[in-house]
């Protein structure tokens, strides 16, 4: 039997959004951005120069970090010491991998643009909520450059975000929350663009193996709430001229 979603909303509703940006004062593009109780702070930085394997190639680099504060869950969770773990590897690759797919690397020239993703508390969806709001972040420097002089032209080429989505209690729901998460049979994890293209589809059964038509269902489902996602960021980026197309 199904149950009723916290907050009463539908199976396809995403949480409510936050994005509030200029969170810190000290970056050139930073937004925090909350997707029900689950916060996450997006914050750019720019430096000179570019890894080693990419040095004289006349092009920059973006790469990302993601982190949760140790008291973001239900359990205090350890501040890493000794390496990065590897589902926070995984995360930092998706996000990065991400927001190359928004960026044309060529117009950021022998830079290299490093956005940290740090949970503040979490519920559910904490990877996609930072791709969405990473994005913005970086919008938000990169017209700071732009009017400092430091680029001639935005490095954005594409708008991107990304949300949850599964199937919990036999009905495919959008945007889960740490309940529903934890329970569902079928979860994904999808990344768009604003022409509705997957950057990333991150999936799998915990139990039995799901349908074809039901994936198809799902990815339809990740495809509305990104649409509504995707119209969000622009509202919060409202007060800066986007490239066309975009």
């Amino acid at each position: 039997m199904s149950r009723a979603r916290a907050g009463g909303r539908g199976p396809r509703e995403l949480r409510p959004v936050g994005l509030r940006t200029g969170y810190l004062r000290r970056t050139p593009g930073s937004v925090l951005i909350s997707c029900g109780h689950t916060r996450v702070l997006a914050a750019v930085d720019v430096e000179e120069g570019v890894p080693g394997w990419l040095r004289g190639r006349r092009r920059g680099w973006l790469t990302a970090e993601y982190g949760m504060l140790p008291l973001s869950s239900g359990e205090r969770i350890r501040r890493d010491r000794a390496g990065v773990p590897g589902r926070t590897t995984e995360i930092q690759r998706l996000i990065g991998r991400s927001l190359r797919a928004a960026v044309d690397l060529r117009r950021l020239g022998e830079n290299t643009v490093r956005v940290d993703c740090d949970v503040i508390e979490a519920d559910g969806g904490t990877r996609t909520a930072a791709v969405t709001g990473a994005f913005v972040a970086l919008a938000l420097a990169f017209d700071r450059m732009l009017r400092r002089g430091d680029l001639r032209e935005t490095p954005l080429v594409r708008q991107i975000a990304a949300v949850s989505v599964g199937i919990v209690d036999g009905e495919v729901r959008l945007d889960l929350d740490y309940s529903e998460d934890s329970r569902a049979a079928v979860d994904l994890n999808v990344v768009q663009d604003s022409d509705g293209r997957f950057i990333e589809v991150q999936g799998s059964a915990e139990g039995r193996p799901f349908a074809r038509r039901t994936l198809d269902r799902m990815l339809d489902a990740a495809g509305e709430g990104i649409s509504s996602l995707l119209i969000r960021q622009r509202e919060a980026l409202a007060g800066i001229a986007l490239p066309d197309g975009i």
